[in-house]
């Protein structure tokens, strides 16, 4: 370690500790390249050719493929049967996507996607929703024949891919090729330890301004900010009940006003989360994810309250780097309180992130394209124009 009672690694330091990690081991999340080769090696395929705007830097996003099939209710297929098998006796109706269809508030819908896996041994994979779809309140979660767990692929799969999509808060329009979910190659498995993320932390920061923050095997807390700029300043925004259709594949567009109320800041007073509202909040801290390592939100955590927080978990590396220009932003946060009211407050933890490290460094980093989140404060999804200054 660095002298003077400095407690950053030095380059070599780092370069070590990651070389250690991804040598000895072989293990670590897939970065982009990676994933490009996993591409050219058919690992993943897909009936049509895989855009070279799907790769992320520790991530391929997922497009829907030619139909869905709406559901009586959410399923997971069962370590013996086919997805196809489940929906031979589930399935109310299927429809095209080639020109577009609405998904309805409060259905369930499956949809094939056009990617499909031959993994290879020691290579498993898990699965979230974009950012931009958890920020609509969809929930996207992808499944796979003879599945026991949602986002959840075991190693070695081999077969299609679906998707269960439920919008809960606003209805959507969707089409073949629309990307509403990311993938998450891992080799091996990682070790996560609490050393590992109290040296990221000491060294990088990652949760920026949280004091006294406690790592764990289990990841780094993180606070909500409900305080603001001061009293009246807007802190959040709730879903309307009865609102219009968005596009998904429509960027800055809507109104924001036509589907969200502003929360605002009251001294003192925290913000009430009323049962089945969603809310969009902020972290109160700025948020790391250095080059070398991948992170994952935590969705619900009973420890912390009634409540699930973010249901796009993916941070990519580079996000909120100083290096990529990001240097200041912060997680925006998806809240739903479940059954009861519960009372959120400045400061409070609402959840974890859990990093992890990659195979290799990614050839590209968070926030060197065009679309990213870097920089952002508290952000609605990019299906919206900014909020008016006097909103």
């Amino acid at each position: 370690m660095a002298d003077d009672g400095d407690t950053r690694m030095s380059e070599a330091e780092r370069e070590t500790l990651f070389a250690e990690a991804s040598e000895a081991t072989g293990t670590g999340v897939l970065p982009s390249q990676a994933l490009r080769a996993a591409i050219n090696a058919h690992e993943i395929a897909a009936a049509r050719p895989i855009e070279a705007v799907q790769v992320q830097p520790a991530s391929l996003d997922l497009r829907l493929g030619a139909k869905a099939y709406r559901v009586a209710s959410s399923f997971l297929p069962g370590a013996k049967r086919t997805v196809a098998e489940r929906l031979a006796h589930l399935s109310l109706y299927e429809m095209p996507l080639a020109q577009g269809a609405v998904l309805e508030r409060g259905a369930v819908y499956i949809v094939p996607l056009e990617e499909h896996l031959k993994l290879k041994w020691r290579t498993s994979a898990t699965a979230n929703p974009k950012s931009s779809i958890g920020r609509l309140d969809v929930f996207a979660r992808v499944i796979t024949d003879r599945g026991t767990r949602f986002d959840r692929i075991e190693e070695g799969y081999a077969g299609p891919l679906y998707v269960e999509l439920a919008p809960r808060s606003f209805s959507i329009q969707v089409r073949r090729g629309s990307k509403l979910t990311q993938l998450r190659l891992r080799r091996g498995s990682p070790p996560v330890s609490a050393k590992f993320h109290k040296q990221l932390q000491a060294d990088f920061g990652l949760i920026g301004s949280a004091e006294g923050v406690d790592p764990s095997k289990d990841g780094m807390p993180f606070t909500v900010d409900v305080k603001g700029a001061g009293d009246g300043t807007i802190i959040g925004y709730r879903a309307r009940r009865h609102a219009g259709l968005i596009d998904v594949d429509q960027v800055g567009v809507y109104d924001p006003r036509d589907f969200w109320e502003p929360v605002h800041a009251r001294a003192g007073q925290g913000v009430l989360l009323e049962p089945e509202h969603f809310y969009i909040l902020a972290s109160r801290e700025s948020v790391v994810v250095p080059p070398h390592v991948a992170a994952e939100m935590v969705a619900y955590d009973t420890t912390v309250g009634e409540f699930r927080v973010h249901y796009a978990g993916f941070f990519d590396p580079g996000f909120g780097c100083d290096e990529t220009g990001g240097a200041g932003t912060r997680a925006v946060l998806e809240v739903r309180s479940h059954e009861v009211p519960f009372l959120i407050e400045d400061g409070q933890i609402v959840g974890r992130l859990t990093y992890e490290r990659l195979a290799a460094p990614p050839d590209t980093l968070y926030g060197q394209g065009v679309g990213s989140y870097q920089k952002q404060g508290l952000q609605l999804a990019k299906h919206f124009k900014p909020w008016p200054a006097r909103g």
